[in-house]
């Protein structure tokens, strides 16, 4: 099994982080699944380049590696996007979650963030996610330890998305 690494990531790294994303919508498509990011790349739409160069100039990113090539990525910050009520602790919040499929990269992540999160003395780690289709990421957050909080609806009605939680 190859050998997965997880390092910091910052404002320089915008352009890989962009390129995974890129590299997931592909993916989806070609599943038929376009409707937890659409069918354009990242790195084409201004709102989606504004909102990675936020999260790695803002947040705590890192980015995983497989022998050295960039398989994942995800930015740890202490609040959740506007769309989502904070909770009255202390908290890490996960955003802009990718990883190559079947690497075990996302599930590496996962665990990083638990662990920092554990470092800096918070027990409450927390993500969202899409959870239309066929309910698949959402089982992948509930596998790394995460159980559903609360539902929600983003984009006008369109977009069903679940707030998950783990105590770490």
């Amino acid at each position: 099994m190859d050998h997965i690494t997880i390092r910091p990531a910052g404002p320089a790294d915008i352009p890989t982080v962009l390129a995974l994303f890129d590299e997931a919508v592909a993916w989806l498509v070609s599943q038929g699944r376009t409707g937890q990011w659409g069918d354009q790349p990242w790195s084409t739409r201004p709102k989606t380049v504004a909102l990675v160069e936020k999260y790695l100039t803002t947040g705590s990113a890192w980015i995983a590696e497989i022998d050295g090539e960039a398989a994942g990525t995800l930015t740890l910050t202490d609040a959740p996007g506007a769309y989502i009520a904070p909770v009255d602790e202390p908290e890490q919040y996960i955003h802009l979650l990718t990883a190559r499929n079947g690497t075990g990269a996302g599930a590496a992540l996962l665990a990083h963030a638990a662990e920092e999160t554990r470092s800096q003395g918070i027990s409450l780690l927390r993500v969202d996610c899409y959870a239309g289709g066929d309910g698949k990421l959402v089982a992948f957050y509930e596998r790394n330890g995460f159980t559903r909080t609360e539902a929600f609806v983003e984009k006008d009605g369109t977009w069903p998305g679940q707030v998950l939680a783990r105590r770490v």
